[in-house]
């Protein structure tokens, strides 16, 4: 069975990016002394599902982050061929949450890492999130991109433990309740 997991910076306010998509107030508070728990978190995934956003702001990095396969969700995407230089690292699909999953575990895929916060939101109203790992940046943007979208329904979470860092971020790690 897949299980799917996030790992995400929020502001207090809980916005993932400014409207225009910068995240220059997450960079501005990276301390790069300060372990996050990001390479132990992604040690165990073995594939990486993201949206267009994710994926556009990804290739304004210097180098590709990534060396797990990663699948975008698009619709504008699908059908394109990848860019040169990511074959063999980026498909894109245009499948839903579920579909995505029954073709991973086609694979033998058991652990795969959730981004950008239309996918995440996909994902949990399909109630397929294991769990979701948020760190809080000091930090509010009066509005941007939410992290979380309009619900069908309650999602229950449990706080599995929540550490603060110097620089003020905050990290809570929960377990989504089925």
């Amino acid at each position: 069975m897949v299980t799917t997991h996030v790992f995400i910076a929020v502001s207090l306010d809980g916005y993932i990016a400014r409207e225009n998509d910068d995240i220059d107030w997450l960079l501005q508070r990276d301390d790069p002394t300060e372990d996050h728990g990001y390479d132990a978190f992604i040690a165990d995934k073995e594939w990486i599902v993201m949206g267009r956003g994710s994926y556009e702001k990804v290739l304004t990095f210097d180098a590709w982050p990534y060396d797990r396969p990663v699948l975008v969700l698009s619709r504008q995407l699908a059908g394109t061929p990848v860019p040169e230089a990511l074959k063999g690292k980026v498909q894109f699909s245009r499948s839903t949450p579920k579909e995505v999953l029954g073709d991973l575990a086609a694979q033998n895929v058991n652990r795969v890492y959730i981004d950008g916060g239309q996918v995440i939101q996909s994902f949990l109203r399909e109630g397929l999130v294991a769990d979701i790992v948020i760190t809080t940046v000091p930090v509010l943007l009066g509005s941007g991109k939410p992290l979380f979208g309009t619900l069908s329904r309650d999602i229950d979470l449990t706080l599995v433990s929540s550490r603060s860092f110097p620089s003020g971020l905050v990290q809570s790690h929960y377990q989504v309740r089925s």
